[in-house]
């Protein structure tokens, strides 16, 4: 064939040949099987650490299952970036460092509300829990299996322990469950009553 060699690839999946050319003229599409897009979400840690590897993901936060139930609204991004690298004593370990505004339903007024989260955590891994970071140590411990971690987990899971437990407005007044406004000041509320049990019993040894 003139200036082009075809060669037949078997395509495991559907038992059949596909035909890949070829040549350095050849203006034709390859007929090979597309990769698979976007970075790996599951990595090597002591690789990584060994060579001090930073990373940055962003992920949606309609895509972390854990997250749904505490979301008043769908929606936004978890932005997170990973710097590996060794821990004092030589293990493998990660500075996590998220950024992310979820609309949560603050617990006063169930109205949802927008609130800023930004958080880092030193994270020591370890092969076994018996391993993990000891008593004292300033980093999280976290137990890898088969010597890799999701990416996506350790972000999800550094965002839920930044959240609060009871989500709240940030601005009361603006809150469905604030005091009432008047005239632009808040109604004061009522002084309580004071009660003095022993003030009938002052006025009757006044009496002669």
């Amino acid at each position: 064939m003139s200036g082009a060699a075809v060669l037949w690839g078997s395509d495991f999946k559907n038992n059949d040949l596909q035909p890949i050319r070829f040549d350095s003229g050849w203006g034709g599409l390859y007929h090979t099987r597309p990769m698979a897009g976007g970075p790996p979400d599951r990595v090597d840690c002591a690789r990584l650490a060994a060579a001090a590897e930073t990373l940055t993901r962003v992920y949606q936060l309609d895509d972390l299952p854990r997250l749904q139930d505490l979301l008043a609204e769908s929606g936004g991004r978890l932005q997170a970036s990973y710097a590996f690298g060794k821990t004092p004593d030589g293990g493998a370990g990660v500075t996590l460092a998220i950024e992310s505004t979820p609309m949560l339903r603050c617990q006063r007024c169930l109205e949802p509300f927008a609130l800023p989260v930004v958080a880092r955590s030193e994270i020591e891994f370890s092969a076994d829990e018996t391993a993990a970071a000891g008593e004292g140590s300033e980093r999280e411990p976290y137990v890898l299996t088969g010597g890799v971690a999701s990416l996506r987990d350790l972000a999800e899971e550094e965002l839920l322990l930044a959240l609060p437990v009871a989500p709240a407005c940030s601005a009361p007044e603006k809150c469905g469950r604030a005091p009432s406004y008047k005239d632009g000041s808040a109604l004061a509320p009522a002084a309580p009553e004071t009660v003095r049990p022993f003030s009938a019993l002052q006025d009757l040894l006044k009496k002669p």
